[in-house]
């Protein structure tokens, strides 16, 4: 399989309508977090059966799919890096790590990230030094903020905290609503673990957190806690 066949089966899966579609709900207008993004229109269940018959492609035809301008295409080759990390040995996980690294300005939109950076940076940096999250979490760039915060959801799967809390600490100001739906949610899978813990952060935070952020955050409170929480009456 060449990058070109790949190409060419997946622009065959492509419909027109749903194409239009995606180029609404992922935000592509002039000004908006997906601007100038082109679709071909494929389902992520329809791209997922692909990957079977890919799974021999070179690195470096990945790459060239990630840099694709279509959304779908570098939407598979991100569910190909995936697939290969979890696969790999060690020093192919860390060649994946660190092209996911380098190529984050391709990896531009909401589910870009979060179908890949657990699984990938995350699961890498595991047993690894993870201020690399902090430096991201840091950048001027609204994915690579994402990718800090996404990316510890593996770590929230292995009941390790820390740095889910820390970053959502360093994010909690951040003005972006996709960094609010992505902390909230962070917050609210380390409650479905341990809620003494979700609310321990959130006790001395939530009544100057975005309001977008607690509710993500609190949704699976019963309903007479989450009031107060909105209330401010905690």
């Amino acid at each position: 399989m060449t990058v070109e066949k790949v190409r060419k089966l997946l622009r065959g899966l492509g419909d027109a309508q749903a194409a239009q579609h995606a180029q609404r709900f992922f935000k592509t207008g002039k000004g908006e977090y997906g601007a100038g993004d082109r679709f071909l229109g494929i389902r992520v269940p329809v791209l997922r059966t692909q990957i079977r018959h890919c799974v021999q492609l070179p690195q470096k035809a990945i790459l060239s799919l990630l840099h694709s301008p279509f959304h779908e295409e570098r939407l598979f080759a991100l569910l190909l890096l995936v697939d290969r990390f979890s696969k790999a040995g060690e020093t192919q996980r860390t060649g994946i790590f660190k092209h996911y690294l380098a190529n984050t300005r391709y990896i531009n939109n909401w589910d870009l990230v979060d179908s890949s950076a657990s699984q990938i940076v995350g699961a890498y940096l595991e047993d690894k030094d993870r201020r690399v999250l902090y430096d991201l979490a840091d950048s001027a760039e609204l994915w690579e903020r994402r990718i800090a915060i996404i990316s510890t959801f593996h770590f929230i799967r292995k009941s390790d905290f820390a740095d889910t809390l820390g970053i959502a600490a360093l994010l909690q100001n951040d003005q972006h609503d996709l960094i609010h739906k992505a902390v909230g949610w962070m917050l609210r899978e380390v409650g479905k673990r341990d809620v003494h813990i979700e609310e321990e952060f959130l006790r001395s935070r939530y009544r100057e957190m975005p309001r977008t952020m607690l509710r993500y955050a609190i949704e699976r409170f019963p309903e007479y806690k989450r009031k107060k929480y909105l209330q401010g009456k905690i």
